[in-house]
């Protein structure tokens, strides 16, 4: 079968076409289908804005469509940015403005109050938009007071995961997806999609 993966981050689609390497499908990008809405992602939740990216892509398209939500939740600014991450340094967001505008806002926090966790949700919607397949998880860690690392995207350079002791930025894509809140969810969603399939041909 085929599959789209709904989303315009160059990285985020690779990391999720690797998580889904091996499987019976042909995977899809967004560029394949000149057609496809740009999805307004205005839900109150990573479930609801998954659900919505998903269901509008999967129906304009007419091809199942796998898409994600992802957020940065911090402790001492109350789970900001949270729902509104790519959101939260206005329009064009780069990885540094979206970094540095974090830090200044945490200038202040001292860092045993620099707690924060990721959270990615997935959904998996058919042709005619209902949502099939969902999975979630997360991965806690702190954020450090300056930017490390030239890999990932997003939030990476700034988010540190306590037991590797590296920021995501600076680890491999292969070290990052065995831990990260996408890499879990993915795997979730991966035995999900598996066993799926399998009833979908029997």
């Amino acid at each position: 079968m085929r599959l789209l993966i709904a989303t315009n981050n160059l990285k985020k689609r690779e990391e999720l076409e690797a998580l889904l390497a091996g499987l019976p499908v042909e995977i899809l990008a967004l560029r394949d289908f000149p057609h496809a809405p740009d999805v307004v992602e205005d839900g109150e939740t990573l479930e609801a804005n998954a659900a919505k990216k998903a269901s509008e892509t999967a129906r304009a398209c007419g091809v199942h469509t796998v898409a994600d939500d992802s957020g940065l939740f911090v402790d001492a600014l109350g789970g900001r940015p949270g729902v509104r991450s790519a959101r939260y340094a206005g329009p064009d967001p780069t990885s540094r403005k979206l970094c540095r505008k974090l830090l200044s806002e945490m200038e202040s926090v001292p860092d045993t109050e620099r707690g924060a966790h990721f959270r990615c949700c997935i959904a998996m919607a058919d042709p005619a938009g209902r949502i099939v397949l969902t999975a979630s998880d997360r991965v806690d860690g702190n954020i450090i007071r300056e930017m490390r690392g030239t890999g990932g995207f997003g939030y990476d350079p700034v988010f540190c995961h306590e037991p590797a002791g590296n920021t995501f930025a600076q680890m491999s894509p292969e070290d990052k997806n065995a831990v990260s809140h996408r890499g879990r969810a993915l795997q979730q969603f991966r035995r999900q999609f598996a066993e799926w399939l399998k009833h979908r041909r029997d």
